[in-house]
């Protein structure tokens, strides 16, 4: 008789484990659906300007960009300094800033020294990179303050 009831109990607690797996994996399967929805179709955040420094200029002195800022995401806080080397994002081990983002891709965007402009590019990555609301279709200069979406990641140039 004693078995019988072990065995009952046991039955009992595999199914309530069981229950509490079903039960997180549908929260963590709701949690995504929703960031990739504020992704697609969610207003991106507004655009924030700066200093004077619009045009993505590299300048002397303690106004010029001098680093990249990580503001939203999972490495919210991240700082990168900017020496001139060209900076590579993505999930591939060897970027300058790994992503740890389903929509990232390996080789997401490169940032580089190009005229004298920090210029942001596309590396034909699948979910796109944007600056501000617009999607980026070739290199573009990245200016002071204005958001770059990759993903959930959310960087800006400071």
């Amino acid at each position: 008789m004693n078995s019988a009831l072990a065995l009952q109990l046991f039955r009992f607690g595999f199914l309530a484990l069981l229950w509490l797996f079903v039960l997180a994996t549908v929260r963590v399967i709701r949690a995504d659906l929703r960031a990739s929805g504020q992704a697609r179709i969610g207003t991106p955040p507004p655009l924030r300007r700066r200093g004077r420094n619009t045009g993505g200029e590299v300048r002397t002195g303690p106004r010029a960009p001098s680093q990249l800022i990580v503001t939203e995401g999972g490495l919210t806080g991240t700082r990168i300094g900017l020496t001139g080397a060209p900076v590579l994002i993505g999930r591939a081990n060897d970027s300058t800033l790994v992503l740890e983002d389903d929509y990232a891709s390996t080789r997401h965007a490169r940032i580089s020294l190009q005229d004298n402009m920090w210029v942001v590019e596309d590396l034909g990555s699948t979910n796109g990179t944007y600056l501000g609301q617009r999607k980026l279709d070739g290199p573009v200069p990245l200016e002071v303050g204005v958001p770059l979406r990759i993903g959930k990641t959310v960087l800006e140039l400071r």
